[in-house]
């Protein structure tokens, strides 16, 4: 099936005979292990403050189309819409982990031409976001959509869900360790079917260490499909990344990270 040459994209929409559709509306909620979030630059980290982020209001980024949040969310759709195309004809079967409230899977699945193909499993530990996450895929008829309430950095939480087609690791590696992220990226070889896509997302703020996680994507036997530099307040990069061939690997026992709270 045809790839798409790994590029360094300029922020751009989705094309119009294919955007997905509106995001279900926000809900003051939020989780400890993730929100498909990033901090914004502007925002005081809990490291900094020595207490955990205000997630409902972090939340509130979303809702203001010109925000970094927002452009992070759709050009994660974008390439979500192009994995799930270009996945082999047949069932696809997506996971994505710390999933908050799934705003980029409900974003693209009720227009997509492959709804049907996919079975999604939504991992989310906060009980207030899978709620969202599960109201919003039952209004748009996402029947084959489950949302688990688990602890996603725990393999076991969504092993009979693998391997994926498409595995989305958003909002994870910029509240994580390096080690963490290094972990979770190796881990990938077995979470992923040959062909499968990942798509993740982390800032480049200083100490950028996005040329560090796309080496580690390559030593793991997957090519690099796209990598978008968002010219954003929180300068976020979303990586795409595709698996080579079947892996033989096995889950890790333990956690894969661990969020940082002080």
């Amino acid at each position: 099936m045809p790839r798409r040459p790994a590029k360094d994209l300029a922020a751009q929409p989705h094309p119009a005979s294919r955007t997905p559709p509106t995001r279900p509306q926000q809900t003051a909620s939020a989780s400890r292990f993730g929100s498909s979030s990033e901090p914004e630059a502007s925002e005081p980290t809990s490291a900094q403050t020595g207490r955990m982020r205000d997630w409902v209001a972090w939340h509130a980024g979303y809702d203001d189309p010109s925000s970094a949040l927002a452009a992070r969310l759709e050009r994660v759709r974008t390439h979500l819409w192009q994995a799930i195309g270009e996945a082999p004809p047949g069932p696809v079967r997506l996971v994505s982990l710390c999933a908050g409230q799934g705003h980029d899977v409900i974003g693209v699945l009720p227009g997509h031409p492959r709804r049907k193909d996919v079975t999604a499993v939504l991992v989310e530990a906060d009980a207030r976001n899978a709620g969202v996450a599960r109201r919003g895929a039952a209004t748009a008829g996402l029947s084959r959509l489950e949302v688990r309430q688990a602890d996603a950095s725990r393999p076991d939480s969504f092993a009979d869900a693998l391997p994926a087609d498409v595995l989305l690791l958003c909002g994870i590696f910029g509240n994580v360790s390096d080690e963490d992220i290094r972990r979770t990226v190796m881990a990938s070889a077995a979470m992923c079917t040959a062909g499968g896509t990942v798509i993740w997302t982390r800032h480049r703020r200083a100490p950028d260490l996005t040329p560090a996680i796309r080496a580690w994507f390559g030593a793991s036997g997957f090519d690099e499909v796209a990598f978008d530099a968002l010219e954003t307040s929180t300068l976020v990069g979303v990586g795409v990344n595709r698996r080579r061939q079947a892996s033989d690997a096995e889950l890790p026992a333990g956690l894969l990270f661990t969020f940082r709270e002080a």
